[in-house]
């Protein structure tokens, strides 16, 4: 049998001594506090709601604090408590005051999800402005990466927490309309791997998730719906909640050992 390096004990003779934990137990975040920015609609909706569910008291940001009181409303009645923010992640200032904000609600962030984005589309590159790049930058990407930052500086110091960060498919596999979002998205591929690398010693795990097409707003606005739903294997486009085992794994305790991951939740796109 194969010998841990670090203790020298037989791995899978404590795994046989040990309980192992319920499926129940692995995704449970009681006693966690989470911060879910664009946490009012769609995917990140749906995972303010099932971490609530799952024991976490959550932190809900986005731009427009109505609809962040109404989901913190719905989490308050689950028993949990909630904290809504008003916030434009394209603003350091801002980010800097929901930060400041939600240490000082509840002492501790254990869990980041960075999952505010836009994704305009345009007919092609020589017609997005200066101005539309910019902001698709400042929020796919700017944004993200200064609150990565400061919250794995502070999970650090507390002992650890888990970061993750919503990418997009767009950021592998860009389409010729969106592609100033795919560039945006992969930049946050890429300082996520370099923020995990850093703070790896310290117990700061920073993960990454790269959803295909979901059903959220945005999916109004497709021009040819038939088209994007057959690009993925499974033909379909996937509901909100679809994402949520996916967050919960990497929050997950359990999960110790992964950071720097890229997991793609796309239904097998071609």
């Amino acid at each position: 049998m194969t010998e841990r390096a670090d203790t020298g004990t037989n791995a899978y003779s404590q795994w046989e001594q040990d309980t192992l934990p319920s499926p129940a137990e692995l995704f449970d975040m009681s006693g966690k506090v989470v911060l879910v920015t664009g946490g009012s609609r769609g995917m990140g909706r749906a995972m303010s709601l099932a971490f609530a569910r799952a024991g976490a008291d959550v932190v809900v940001a986005s731009r427009k604090i109505e609809s962040c009181d109404e989901v913190a409303e719905i989490i308050r009645a689950m028993g949990r408590r909630a904290l809504s923010i008003a916030c434009h992640v394209g603003k350091w200032e801002d980010i800097e005051a929901m930060v400041a904000a939600a240490y000082a609600e509840f002492g501790k962030l254990d869990v980041l999800i960075n999952n505010a984005g836009m994704s305009p589309a345009s007919p092609c590159s020589a017609d997005v402005s200066e101005a539309l790049f910019d902001k698709v930058v400042d929020v796919n990407f700017k944004g993200p990466f200064r609150l990565t930052a400061l919250v794995a500086a502070r999970m650090a110091e507390a002992g650890g927490g888990a970061i993750i960060n919503i990418s997009s498919l767009s950021a592998i596999r860009p389409q010729p309309t969106v592609s100033a979002y795919g560039a945006a998205k992969a930049a946050l591929n890429a300082a996520s791997v370099g923020i995990a690398m850093e703070y790896a010693s310290r117990n700061v795990r920073v993960n990454v998730i790269a959803p295909g097409a979901f059903a959220t707003d945005v999916s109004r606005h497709w021009p040819d719906p038939e088209k994007v739903r057959k690009r993925a294997a499974m033909e379909r486009v996937a509901d909100p909640r679809e994402i949520v085992t996916a967050a919960l794994y990497y929050a997950s305790d359990f999960s110790g050992f992964t950071t720097g991951a890229n997991l793609r939740v796309d239904g097998g796109r071609l």
